[in-house]
This record gives C-alpha cells, structure tokens and sequence, in this order.
C-alpha cells in the first residue's frame, strides 16, 4: 500500500464528541470537546485538550472541577452548538433546555439527559502550546438506567456521537460489531506460538 506524507497532524479516530463543564462565574456551562481520552486506570483520570481562550476554561481554572458528559445521538443539535457558541454570548443551559445537576462536587455541572457523565477533580493543566492539556481525576461516574444491559454499559443503548474531523466535518454514530476483542486474535496467536 503506497503511503503519503500529510507533516504531524492529529489524526486519531475516533474522536468522542463530549460535552465539557464548568461553572464560569458560578454559572453553569458546557462546551463541545472531541480531543478527550483516558489517562489513567488507577485511579481513573480522563484528559481533555482545550485552548486557553475558551470561556470553558475559564471555570475549570476558577473551580478546578470539570464534567465530561457524553451526549447521545439524540442531542446532537445542542451538542455542536455548545461547539460553535461561546458560553460569554449565551446563555447554553438555556438555549439547550439542559437540566443541571451536581454530585459529589458542588462546582461541576453535569447533564441529565447525557447518558454518561463523568465528574472530574483539576489534578493538572499542561500548557502546551495551542492547547491546554486538562488532566481530571474522576470522582464519579453516573449513568441512566435506560442505558444499562446486565447492569453494565450498554454502548449500543448510550448511543455516542463521534466526531469525524476535516474534510467531513460531521458526526458520525457507532456501526455494527467488526470482531470480539480479545478472541479474534487467538488464531494468530495459536499460529505462530512456539
């Protein structure tokens, strides 16, 4: 397969579409978030890249709280315009009729109606140059009843958006299974095993 060059680029998928909490001022607000991945087992960290200019990010570095709320398919118009409208202009809790909540931390707001959130403690910010690398240990996890089968996640009931960068700029929702992890492997294992 011939290969090209593209220079570093940013190029993982996929890319959680998240929504992104944060007091500002003692305001709820959220903000669209896709560069977000795990960062830690033990205990359970999350990392979330944002620009320093965001009006986001102004609420985590007042409070050093933040929630990651995965919206599902279902909120897809209020999560790109948590995306494209700052949070200094209006009012999103509003605009989007979310109803806030907050757990164990007074100064993270989470969604209801995401089926997934995650509420978060600042343990550090690295500045890195466009972006501010936010690393949060999660103090807890809430899900929705309606998205658990055998009283474990159900991905295929939470229904996450991805995020599918330029050119296509657009969402995209989970296919269908491609091979069980942890077993499709074993016949290559089995191959080439001593």
């Amino acid at each position: 397969m011939a290969k090209i060059t593209l220079g570093p680029r940013t190029l993982i998928y996929p890319m959680p579409a998240l929504l992104i909490g944060a007091n500002v001022d003692d305001k709820a607000n959220f903000m669209a978030a896709a560069w977000c991945g795990i960062a830690n087992g033990q205990p359970p960290m999350i990392s979330v890249g944002i620009q320093p200019h965001r009006y986001t990010y102004k609420g985590i570095r007042q409070n050093l709280t933040f929630s990651a709320n995965v919206p599902s398919v279902d909120l897809i118009r209020e999560t790109d315009y948590c995306g494209i409208v700052s949070g200094s202009k209006a009012d999103k809790v509003e605009v989007c009729q979310f109803k806030v909540f907050y757990g164990k931390l007074s100064t993270a707001p989470l969604i209801e109606q995401c089926p997934i959130n995650l509420e978060c403690e600042v343990l550090h910010i690295l500045k890195l140059g466009s972006h501010s690398l936010i690393i949060g240990r999660i103090e807890e996890t809430y899900i929705s009843e309606s998205c658990l089968t055998d009283g474990r996640p159900d991905v295929d009931k939470i229904k996450p958006l991805i995020y599918i960068p330029e050119p296509a700029r657009q969402y995209n929702v989970f296919g269908g299974v491609a091979g069980k992890a942890f077993s499709i492997g074993r016949g290559l294992a089995k191959e080439n095993s001593g």
